[in-house]
């Protein structure tokens, strides 16, 4: 019957390790950033307005062709009393029509409006490239978000397992030296302090599950996935990744990021509406034709009434009251003119701060790297003196502090490294295109 028991305990053990398994899901960096581009509100706000730019443009580009109008009437109409005024008195009364039908076609077809109409084209399909060149720095930007949010995941999971490492060590040594203490080996003050660097492991990993939740809840909440699901970061992410070909200048910057070029063609858009505005200054030239048909009911039939010309329109006052139009027009395109400065001035400067900022990660991990060595030989050393009698317990606490941090700052530095490359591929204007050419 025990046995029965416990292999029921046995199954039910195993059944509920099985579903806290299953509740970790392995993601990578890359399918990550791409989930993201698939799901996230921001890309899909971005994509609705280049759509709408896109039909913008389509409608603009149809004031080039002719416009067809076709009207008609019907009416009913009632006895009515006709007296055609000549000379010679009629003999037979005038007919009396009870309904009367009209139709018409018109046909505009604009031949010159002072350059409006293309100037307009291409003010409009500058925009709508602008707007693409703004969705695609979405992109990057949500890309972004992902990598911060999945290192700073890393971190917190890497923090964790040393955490946990690290505090199998110090309740073991709680239980060593609690039989010392029985013993009389040692004081009851080095129990105490064995024990109380347990606590404080205790609350740092506390702290560390803390940020792990957050952090999972926050990527995906971003990725749209169940909040309830653990991701689990892959390591490799972190070490499989080839740096070597990162920026070095902001010449690949001032060529790639999208939101300088959005600025460019905003630049050429306004361009484009200067001479919409002083389209003004000219009259207006259109090529007209229309047909006309009336039947007014035993009276009067028209058909193939056709006619074709030429429409000229031009607005005298126009030329005096334009003039504010095309000043106003010449202020914004220098407003984006200088707005382009100020970001040209701004890349750069984030440029040069990224690469310092990933000059600096790679070196700090160079000095962690060897700081670990440092410290791992010198809880070696102290533990060794430790167990001889000639080190104390505060000495042998501080060492394995000081091992336990150098470990925590040796990972993180790791994930540090990618996090700024991808900062400064950012910066560059090429972290889009390190994920597109990327595979999963």
């Amino acid at each position: 019957m025990k046995i029965s028991q416990l292999m029921l305990f046995g199954i039910f053990f195993i059944g509920i390790s099985s579903i806290e398994a299953q509740e970790k899901t392995s993601l990578t960096l890359d399918e990550a950033v791409k989930l993201a581009w698939e799901k996230s509100n921001e890309v899909t706000l971005a994509n609705t307005k280049v759509n709408s730019k896109k039909y913008e443009l389509q409608t603009v580009k149809n004031n080039q062709y002719p416009d067809l109008k076709i009207s008609g009437q019907y009416q009913r109409l009632t006895k009515a009393s006709i007296d055609m005024h000549n000379d010679e008195a009629s003999a037979e009364p005038m007919a009396s029509p009870d309904r009367a039908m009209f139709g018409m076609a018109n046909l505009s077809l604009p031949i010159f409006s002072g350059f409006k109409i293309q100037s307009s084209i291409e003010a409009y399909d500058n925009l709508y490239e602008a707007e693409s060149a703004n969705a695609a720095k979405t992109k990057e930007d949500v890309a972004l978000r992902v990598i911060t949010y999945y290192t700073a995941l890393y971190k917190a999971q890497k923090t964790l397992d040393l955490l946990n490492e690290n505090q199998k060590q110090a309740q073991q040594r709680v239980t060593d030296f609690t039989e010392l203490e029985k013993n009389g080996i040692i004081p009851r003050n080095d129990l105490l302090k064995a024990q109380l660097l347990v606590s404080k492991t205790k609350l740092s990993i506390d702290e560390a599950n803390n940020n792990i939740n957050n952090i999972n809840f926050y990527l995906t909440t971003l990725l749209k996935l169940d909040p309830t699901v653990k991701l689990q970061v892959n390591e490799a992410d972190f070490f499989n990744l080839k740096t070597n070909n990162a920026p070095t200048s902001d010449a690949l910057a001032l060529e790639s990021r999208k939101d300088l070029e959005a600025i460019r063609f905003q630049q050429k858009a306004s361009e484009a509406n200067i001479r919409i505005a002083k389209s003004g200054y000219y009259p207006s030239l259109a090529l007209l034709g229309g047909y006309t048909a009336l039947d007014l009911k035993d009276f009067i039939t028209v058909k193939y009434a056709m006619n074709f010309g030429l429409g000229l329109t031009y607005d005298l006052s126009g030329i005096l009251k334009n003039s504010a139009h095309v000043r106003e027009a010449e202020s914004k395109a220098l407003e984006v003119k200088n707005t382009e400065a100020v970001m040209t001035d701004r890349i750069k400067v984030e440029v040069q701060k990224s690469i310092e900022d990933y000059s600096l990660a790679i070196n700090q991990s160079v000095v962690y790297d060897e700081a670990l060595k440092q410290a791992e030989e010198n809880y070696r050393l102290v533990k060794d003196k430790f167990d001889n009698g000639l080190s104390d317990t505060n000495d042998l606490v501080e060492a394995d502090v000081e091992q336990l941090n150098a470990k925590i700052n040796t990972a993180l530095s790791k994930a540090a490294i990618i996090q700024k490359y991808y900062e400064l591929l950012s910066v560059s204007g090429q972290l889009s295109q390190s994920f597109n050419l990327s595979k999963i």
